[in-house]
């Protein structure tokens, strides 16, 4: 397996690319991976350009140290004095939600140690998320006189009313076996097995055709506030879209021939 690695000149964050999958590593382990300004611009920045690659297909991100992310960097808060700059200042720390809802390209959570505040915001925004054994997930804002706002929107997606409620009310950590099981993550591996695991499950995305795949994932969301009859109708219409692309030409051929399409050889690679 060929592996293409670049650091980037980012300080908060760390890129890399292995073939078809980007790898976005949250790095402030000092500060346990807070949300920072730039932390926040950083992250925007590399997914943002992850999705304009042609070629990565899926995208991990992960934490440096000994945490996912613990939330925002409260010491900026006394940067700040009106509510128009807690604003401005905010809607920065949440860029990053908006854009993992706006891309096709799937992106999975691996987290370790603490997912807190901002931390759970982010693996709840992903579309997949792998936990280290022992992880603890919590909206703990309430602890130091704030609350999880921003991370409650992808939270309210993922999850029941009520536990999505207990969460952000009580500001209490869970475990990733609960996490599992309240819906937050997909699969709960042995401690330092996150990255390895959220990567082998990125690599099975990357193996199938991507323009199914991104067409399909921005469909899925799209879809989310359609009435029934209305999303049967959208999926139709994206479907028959779908079915005129070269991936499905191709790809149905092949698998009629007896020889699927290997990662390599998808038409809109």
């Amino acid at each position: 397996m060929e592996s293409d690695t670049t650091e980037s000149n980012a300080s908060a964050i760390a890129t890399e690319r292995t073939d078809h999958v980007g790898h976005i590593v949250l790095d402030r382990p000092e500060a346990m991976n807070t949300f920072s300004t730039d932390l926040a611009s950083e992250l925007d920045e590399a997914l943002r350009t992850f999705e304009e690659t042609d070629d990565v297909r899926a995208i991990v991100i992960s934490g440096n140290g000994q945490a996912f992310s613990a939330g925002i960097d409260v010491s900026e808060h006394g940067n700040h004095d009106t509510e128009s700059e807690y604003e401005t200042w905010v809607a920065r720390m949440e860029e990053p939600f908006l854009t993992l809802g706006e891309m096709g390209t799937p992106v999975i959570a691996a987290a370790h140690g603490h997912a807190a505040a901002n931390g759970l915001g982010l693996v709840a925004a992903c579309d997949l998320a792998v936990a280290a054994d022992g992880t603890q997930f919590g909206a703990t804002a309430p602890k130091v006189g704030l609350f999880c706002m921003g991370p409650a929107v992808p939270l309210r997606e993922t999850m029941t009313r009520k536990r999505c409620l207990e969460l952000l009310l009580t500001g209490e950590l869970i475990d990733a076996d609960t996490a599992r099981e309240w819906g937050l993550v997909n699969r709960v591996v042995p401690a330092d097995e996150h990255v390895e695991a959220a990567m082998d499950l990125a690599e099975t995305i990357a193996s199938k055709s991507p323009v199914a795949v991104q067409m399909g994932k921005k469909l899925f969301y799209d879809m989310a506030d359609d009435t029934y009859d209305d999303a049967v109708a959208r999926s139709n219409e994206r479907f028959a879209e779908l079915c005129t692309t070269d991936d499905a030409y191709e790809g149905i051929a092949a698998f009629l021939d007896g020889e699927p399409l290997t990662t390599d050889e998808w038409p809109g690679n």
